[in-house]
Formats: structure tokens, C-alpha cells, sequence
């Protein structure tokens, strides 16, 4: 077995990170400002927080960002009856996709159909070379492109940016239209990386934290999302 190197064990030691200053303004990201967000957020950080209550406030996390991520959607007109007379109202233009980062992006997803019960689901599974920080490819369940007005990558933590990156390359290999992003908590060097990777699609992110740590950790961050929503701690 080959020694493992200091740089494999702590792969960011001595890579320059951008400050959270310096991607506040990035284009075509937005980090929500939502009182309700903040608190519940705050309440995810906190390592007392048990597995069940984790995954119940993922989800809800899911659902505010969902109502965030949407608030630009078109609607086309339809026909309807109330109880007292005819109306137009609106409906969307076209379906909507969610495209959850296994595993961890599961809770996302379903805070997402909470909103959106009609969505289609798609799993992709995606994992971190703990020495390289490169993602791994090892489940794709996605279907080809279908009549999407839109469709969302949901992951909780956007740190090197590896994932979300590669997860957006699978999904324009796969002819999927009209991509957004969105995750709980990110790291200005992911967003940085994501933005100059794939600037056409828009980010959403319920918090922007600090830095990495030497491991690739976001700091303050929240620990390992997988881990803390699935009890595997």
C-alpha cells in the first residue's frame, strides 16, 4: 500500500480561497436573506440537533427554497370554474425536474415536492474522493430530456464545488434544458468554481459560509449532511 502524502490528507492546505466578500456579487447567484430560512438554518448547524429533526428541517429547507427558486417561472393560462363563475388562472409552462445528489440530496428533494408534487424525480449518485476532493459517479437514473420548463440539482453543500460541477456536466451531456442549482450552505471557493464552470445557471443558497478547511470541510458548515439527516454518524 502506497504511503498517503500530507497533501492527499489535507488536499486544500496552501490553495488559495476567495473571501466571502469577494463572491457576494457574483451573477446570477442568490443567497436567500429569509428570516425564516436564517432561523431554521441556525437550528441545522447546532450538533445537538438528532437525525430525525435534521432530516424534518432539510426538508422544510427544501420547500422555502423551492418557493425562492420558483418565484420566475412562467404560467400560461387556463380555464377554470370557481363555485360562483368562470375565470382565467394560470398553470405552469411545462414540467419540472429535480435531480437529487445521492444521498445527501434526498431531503432537499422531497422539501422540493412538498412544493411541487407533480415533479419528476431523477437520481444521480455522486461521491467524494476523500483524498482528492474529485467526485465520483456511481448511480445515474436519469431519464432523457422530457417537456421541462425548468429543472433543479439539489444537494446540501456546496464546498469544492467538485460535485455540483460534474453533476450539471451529466446533465447537459444528457440534453437536460434550463438547469438551476440549489443547496443549504456553500463555500465561497465552490461558488466561485460552480459560477466559472457553468455561468449560465443560476445558484440559490440558504447560507454562504466562511471557508474550507484543509480537508475541504465547510467552515462553520454543519458536518457531514449525509451522515446527520441519515443518523450514520
Amino acid at each position: 500500500m502506497s504511503e498517503i502524502t500530507d497533501a492527499q490528507a489535507f488536499p486544500m492546505r496552501g490553495i488559495p480561497q476567495p473571501t466571502r466578500e469577494s463572491v457576494l456579487n457574483l451573477p446570477r447567484v442568490r443567497i436567500s436573506q429569509h428570516p425564516v430560512i436564517v432561523h431554521k438554518i441556525t437550528l441545522l448547524r447546532d450538533k445537538r440537533t438528532s437525525p430525525p429533526e435534521f432530516y424534518r428541517l432539510v426538508r422544510e429547507l427544501g420547500a422555502l427554497l423551492a418557493y425562492e427558486a420558483t418565484s420566475d417561472l412562467r404560467l400560461e393560462p387556463v380555464q377554470v370554474e370557481t363555485p360562483l363563475e368562470s375565470m382565467t388562472g394560470g398553470r405552469l409552462a411545462g414540467g419540472v425536474g429535480i435531480v437529487p445528489i445521492l444521498r445527501a440530496g434526498l431531503g432537499l428533494a422531497e422539501g422540493f415536492r412538498q412544493v411541487l408534487p407533480d415533479a419528476a424525480v431523477w437520481h444521480l449518485g455522486l461521491r467524494r474522493d476523500e483524498r482528492t476532493l474529485e467526485p465520483i459517479e456511481y448511480y445515474n437514473q436519469l431519464a432523457r430530456s422530457t417537456n421541462l420548463q425548468v429543472c433543479f440539482s439539489v444537494d446540501p453543500m456546496l464546498a469544492t464545488g467538485g460535485s455540483a460541477i460534474d453533476a450539471l456536466n451529466i446533465l447537459k451531456r444528457y440534453g437536460v434544458p434550463h438547469l438551476r442549482y440549489v443547496a443549504l450552505i456553500g463555500a465561497p471557493y465552490g461558488l466561485l468554481k460552480l459560477r466559472q464552470a457553468h455561468p449560465d445557471v443560476p445558484i440559490y443558497l440558504a447560507a454562504l459560509d466562511e471557508r474550507l478547511d484543509d480537508r475541504g470541510y465547510i467552515c462553520p458548515g454543519l458536518g457531514d449532511a449525509g451522515d446527520r439527516q441519515f443518523g450514520t454518524l
